[in-house]
């Protein structure tokens, strides 16, 4: 099952882009325009020079450090088991040739991908070699690439790795082991939920042969990161940190109906390959992040919606399904769960609870400009007068022989 979702990741050369054989030392040395990077290190992106539907720049700092902010609470008790154990010890040699075959497809237009010798690309096989590591019953899976990539563009090594554990393990448990359970059960989760809100496109879907599992690993595995815009892909990263796994439920929901919503796009996918390419080839223009974004929003699934439906589709599962069966209790939906659980745990513990980091801050209200007070026609000793009140009784004080400050000449 492991290989046949990981074949799935694979578009065919019909429909995938050719940005996995980009980066090469001949393009990279072309003209000025395209060696240029835009504000999020991708050389040649289209984000190159500012425009006016831009975020300015402390606003995607902004967004940055949220992620910073999001770990801080985070158990990290393995720190020098990292540096001692996981970063410096040789890799299982196994995994350590299939991960060397992958590193220069994640990115490879990015300034931190470009070398195979840079900072980028051994960073990456730091991180992903320490979870097979740290993880050898698991091992590595190819989808784990592209999602320590985008860390790594955020994070130092030690810390992409920490949040590559958590999602692996909290957000995501079951997606990336050999069995990949947890992926299958969204995948019949998926197609309930289409079956409930696009009922249209699930008909044509079925009609047309086109299961789950052809197109929504590449999407929820990687967490779209092979699949939209960048500046698209850090604001669902941003809601999927903070609200769980029914996040890609929805940015899932939004792509198809934006790929098949009309009978016009239907008709015009005949057939299960036409049927694909519209998944895979949705206009970029209709991806942007604040118009895409409030379209995820409006879908309409809860927290609540989506366990009544894991609930059921588990219950369908059959008894003869090879491997273990999916555990989706254990999956947490959102940085406050997670934080709550281990306040939780910490509690049985007998640790002294923690304070949350993680403040936002509400907007400042504006301020009435201040009214320069009127002093034409007083002076200032006049000023001085009037502002001290009447005297203090009391015993006298000393006569200074000095002359005062009102009455010194400069």
């Amino acid at each position: 099952m492991a290989q046949a979702l990981g074949e799935d990741l694979v578009q065919p050369p019909e429909l995938q882009d050719d940005s996995s054989s980009l980066g090469s030392d001949s393009e990279l040395s072309g003209p000025g325009p395209y060696r240029q990077a835009d504000r999020y290190g991708f050389i040649g992106g289209s984000s190159a020079e500012p425009g006016p539907g831009h975020p300015p720049a402390d606003l995607i700092r902004q967004r940055e450090m949220k992620w910073v902010e999001m770990t801080l609470h985070w158990e990290k008790t393995m720190s020098r088991r990292y540096k001692k154990e996981l970063a410096e010890a040789p890799g299982d040699p196994q995994w350590m040739e299939t991960i060397g075959r992958d590193l220069h497809r994640q990115f490879p237009l990015h300034e931190m991908f470009v070398s195979p010798q840079g900072h980028g690309q051994q960073g990456l096989r730091q991180v992903l070699k320490a979870y097979t590591l740290y993880r050898p019953e698991q091992g590595y899976c190819q989808a784990q690439g592209p999602v320590a990539a985008v860390l790594l563009m955020h994070l130092p090594p030690e810390e992409a790795f920490w949040c590559l554990v958590q999602i692996c393990e909290v957000y995501l448990p079951g997606y990336y082991g050999p069995h990949m359970e947890a992926v299958r059960l969204d995948a019949e989760v998926f197609m309930a939920l289409l079956r409930r809100l696009l009922p249209h496109v699930h008909k044509h879907l079925q009609q047309v042969g086109v299961g789950p599992l052809l197109y929504l690993p590449e999407w929820f595995l990687c967490l779209f990161a092979r699949s939209l815009p960048f500046p698209t892909v850090l604001r669902v990263w941003d809601a999927f940190l903070s609200e769980g796994a029914k996040v890609l439920f929805r940015v899932g929901l939004t792509l198809v109906r934006l790929a098949l919503g009309t009978a016009e796009q239907r008709g015009a996918c005949p057939g299960l390959l036409e049927t694909l390419g519209a998944l895979r080839a949705i206009p970029p223009a209709q991806l942007q992040e604040e118009a895409f974004m409030s379209q995820v929003h409006n879908v309409v699934l809860s927290e609540r919606d989506l366990q009544r439906e894991i609930k059921a589709q588990l219950a369908q599962l059959p008894d003869s399904v090879p491997g273990p069966l999916p555990r989706p209790q254990v999956r947490l939906a959102g940085a406050q769960a997670i934080f709550e659980a281990q306040q939780l745990a910490g509690a049985r513990r007998g640790a002294k609870p923690e304070v949350p980091r993680i403040v936002v801050q509400p907007p400042e209200e504006p301020r009435p400009p201040r009214r320069k007070p009127q002093t034409r026609g007083k002076t200032f000793h006049g000023l001085l007068t009037r502002a001290r009140g009447p005297p203090i009784e009391g015993p006298p004080r000393p006569q200074r022989s000095s002359t005062s400050f009102l009455d010194t000449r400069f």
